[in-house]
């Protein structure tokens, strides 16, 4: 029987890796009926959105490795998932739900914008015109892999647990 607070937080994680793929898809939907390809809307100082497709990976490098940057994303998530399991820190939780939601969220364009299966190109809209144009799914990837690394960092600081010290020690085994 699975212990229920690590299923319970196992499914935070989960939920919030669906919350963003429903946001991301939301935002993608708009995008592509109320932008087109010949409409763009200036928000604030250089902000705008403006609709662009992309079928390579980020920055749009690696254009027509579509199917192999889905089969990459899957094992991702299916890894990430796996490792929920043994995860306990809060940051490491919300850091994976994050990735995992972003990779999710762009593998559905993938699997579903295109004329083929797994030739589709993600939806991207929010362009700051000086950064490469992006989506709410890379938002989610990139928050997420920071909070994963941020986890990583202070997990090293922390002491390291100390030995029991019911077991004998090297020197006095040696001695006996």
């Amino acid at each position: 029987m699975m212990d229920t607070t690590r299923a319970s937080a196992w499914r935070a994680p989960v939920l919030l890796s669906i919350g963003i793929v429903a946001a991301d898809q939301a935002t993608k939907h708009w995008a592509v009926t109320g932008l087109g390809t010949d409409r763009e809307i200036e928000v604030f100082w250089t902000l705008q959105f403006n609709l662009a497709f992309n079928s390579g990976m980020a920055f749009s490098r690696g254009e027509g490795l579509g199917p192999l940057i889905a089969v990459v994303a899957t094992v991702v998530i299916v890894w990430l998932l796996i490792s929920l399991r043994s995860e306990s820190s809060r940051l490491s939780m919300v850091g994976m739900g994050l990735v995992i939601g972003g990779a999710a969220g762009n593998l559905v364009d993938r699997l579903f914008r295109g004329e083929a299966w797994l030739r589709g190109a993600v939806v991207d809209f929010i362009d700051f015109q000086w950064f490469p144009i992006f989506n709410i799914a890379d938002m989610a990837i990139n928050v997420g892999a920071g909070a994963l690394i941020l986890n990583m960092l202070l997990a090293s600081r922390r002491p390291a647990p100390e030995l029991s010290t019911d077991a004998p020690r090297t020197e006095e085994r040696e001695s006996a």
